[in-house]
């Protein structure tokens, strides 16, 4: 069973959320929260998989909350994204991924089990329009722990990772087999110290790595 802790200033969204939840069988609502703190301290009383946080929230918002979490509870970010000017650090502070609020009917609940398998939820749609919007406030590439230990191939996946292609779609482009990206992907993330594949895509755009 995968528990879920909704946090969330809006009482509607988290009402839309619970349902979408509990119909589920694997799954299901074991606490709500309205701001940041409280949505804390619901994790330090109660045992979670996945926290599904807004960020923009009063008093305490879902950035600092993740930099305050152990990141044993798996994170997906739901979100406006169209108004939301701090997805991008949140994904780079170890979030798993991010659902728009207006799509969560049809991506939420898949999204929930990939995230809590350990995995990023991160639609190449997404990501690209993401990358797209966010990557320019980064003008010149940045330093990046362990950069300088990928190796050639390592780099060559990375910076397709950052433009939100999926595995299969990496390997056709590369003529390498999914499992060869994937492997590639794993190393990449554990020299870089990415949490999430979400994580590898913020730090790929921060080292400027590009497709050539």
């Amino acid at each position: 069973m995968i528990r879920v802790l909704l946090a969330d200033d809006h009482q509607l969204v988290r009402m839309g959320l619970r349902v979408l939840v509990d119909r589920e069988d694997d799954m299901r609502v074991v606490g709500e929260a309205d701001n940041g703190r409280q949505a804390l301290t619901q994790l330090s009383r109660i045992p979670a998989d996945v926290l599904l946080l807004d960020i923009r929230m009063p008093g305490m918002d879902g950035l600092d909350v993740l930099k305050r979490l152990d990141h044993q509870v798996k994170v997906i970010v739901v979100t406006t994204f169209e108004i939301d000017r701090y997805v991008f650090e949140a994904l780079g502070a170890g979030a798993g991924g991010f659902v728009l609020k207006d799509s969560a009917p049809t991506e939420l609940v898949p999204a929930i089990r990939v995230v809590a398998n350990g995995e990023a939820w991160l639609s190449p749609s997404v990501t690209r329009l993401m990358v797209s919007t966010f990557a320019r406030r980064w003008t010149a590439p940045t330093a990046v722990d362990g950069l300088d230990t990928l190796t050639g191939r390592e780099r060559e996946i990375a910076a397709w990772v950052a433009t939100g292609r999926s595995n299969g779609e990496i390997a056709d482009a590369l003529f390498l087999s999914p499992a060869t990206v994937r492997t590639h992907v794993t190393r990449a993330m554990g020299k870089l110290n990415a949490r999430s594949r979400a994580q590898l895509v913020v730090l790929a755009v921060r080292a400027g790595l590009t497709v050539q």
